[in-house]
């Protein structure tokens, strides 16, 4: 069975350009989010495997998302997509429990190989 992902970001493009990858390579891509708020209802619904978070967006950012994920499931699987120069913004969500981070704009082999560690 594929590996089912959950992909969340406000702008669309970035999700089509996540979901390309993802689908090309065997992935299930089950819900996608333009917000922290969309994320966590979307969680609870599909249970994805995965989650790539961005983390900023409007209404509720990637990080306060990912504490509420965390909480609903402290096993979750999540790995932040950031843009360059976020670094202390990498810390805080590392810190609070996102397993990896990718950088925009992303690379396909990045994004497979975080996914894949991720994964295990």
């Amino acid at each position: 069975m594929a590996n089912r992902i959950l992909i969340v970001d406000d702008a669309a493009f970035m999700r089509m350009m996540i979901r390309d990858i993802l689908s090309k390579n065997g992935f299930e891509v089950v819900a996608e989010a333009a917000d922290g708020a969309q994320a966590i209802e979307k969680y609870k619904e599909h249970k994805p495997d995965l989650i790539t978070m961005d983390i900023t967006m409007p209404e509720m950012d990637g990080i306060t998302a990912l504490k509420e994920i965390r909480k609903i499931d402290p096993s979750a699987k999540v790995i932040m997509c950031s843009a360059m120069g976020q670094q202390a913004m990498v810390i805080d969500a590392i810190q609070a429990g996102a397993k990896d981070f990718i950088v925009k704009p992303f690379q396909a082999d990045r994004v497979l190989e975080a996914i894949k560690k991720t994964l295990g």
